[in-house]
């Protein structure tokens, strides 16, 4: 018996209203995402790889319900987004969850590690005071900061640390799902590896499922199962790593190849 998908997107669309002029007449929409399809299992890394303004962040918020679809279906975990009502919204936001690209912003500059890690369950209404503090402890120790790093606050770290407390609060729901938004590229070469290794290791750990959304194909090789390929708002073409990397069928997707840097940090996925 097949095992359904975590998400199945089909034909999803995301325009953008244009209005040009001193009138403010309408022009000829954006097109982000322009029907695209893929799904993503349990346990698997997809990632979605394009240059900026290819489209492949709308595609991260349209999944989280951050950006409404113009067309196409979004299914998680059997459930179409388009049809949940605010208790499957609820619901839904607890299994998918986002690290976004820069720590810094992504993290209240007044508000301690142990608040930012907690939030979510609090605004879930998840536990006692005491029982967040102590899932914040245990998700510290998870992504490799000390406990006591809970009542400094995000100014006291590197950017590195600040994007483990980053991840440690998205795990802080027990999600199925992380779309990573670029989640490493604000960071130096020696500190990606450690933050991917990371991620490799609490998804061998917890059986998350990544949608990692990334231009740079080296750290990609490293941490994928799948690509997808985006193009001004399509997919050109997807496929394993290894096919991708090896026989890429996509003259866009060979020009990605070219321009990719080599690192000997950045191994490809064990």
């Amino acid at each position: 018996m097949s095992i359904e998908p975590l998400i199945q997107v089909r034909d999803l669309k995301v325009h953008f209203p244009v209005r040009r002029g001193f009138l403010g007449r309408h022009g000829d929409p954006v097109k982000a995402v322009d029907g695209i399809s893929f799904d993503l299992s349990a346990g698997e890394t997809l990632a979605i790889v394009g240059e900026s303004g290819s489209g492949k962040s709308t595609t991260g918020y349209a999944i989280l319900g951050m950006e409404q679809p113009t067309s196409g279906t979004i299914m998680i975990a059997g459930q179409d987004r388009a049809g949940m009502n605010a208790t499957d919204r609820r619901a839904i936001t607890r299994r998918v969850q986002i690290v976004f690209q820069d720590p810094a912003s992504a993290l209240n500059p007044r508000m301690s590690i142990g608040d930012s890690i907690t939030e979510p369950l609090q605004i879930h209404g998840i536990g006692s005071a005491k029982s967040r503090r102590d899932k914040a402890a245990e998700l510290l120790a998870l992504v490799g900061l000390q406990p006591n790093a809970a009542n400094r606050l995000p100014g006291a770290f590197s950017g590195g640390q600040r994007q483990r407390v980053v991840i440690a609060r998205a795990l802080a729901l027990d999600p199925d799902v992380i779309v990573c938004d670029e989640a490493v590229s604000a960071l130096d070469v020696s500190i990606q590896s450690q933050i991917l290794n990371l991620l490799l290791q609490l998804q061998g750990d917890l059986g998350l499922a990544y949608l990692f959304i990334s231009h740079d194909l080296s750290v990609v090789h490293h941490i994928a199962d799948r690509i997808a390929v985006m193009q001004a708002g399509v997919i050109v073409e997807q496929g394993t790593v290894e096919a991708i990397f090896d026989n890429p069928q996509s003259e866009y997707t060979r020009q990605l190849l070219d321009a990719v840097p080599s690192s000997p940090l950045l191994s490809p996925r064990p």
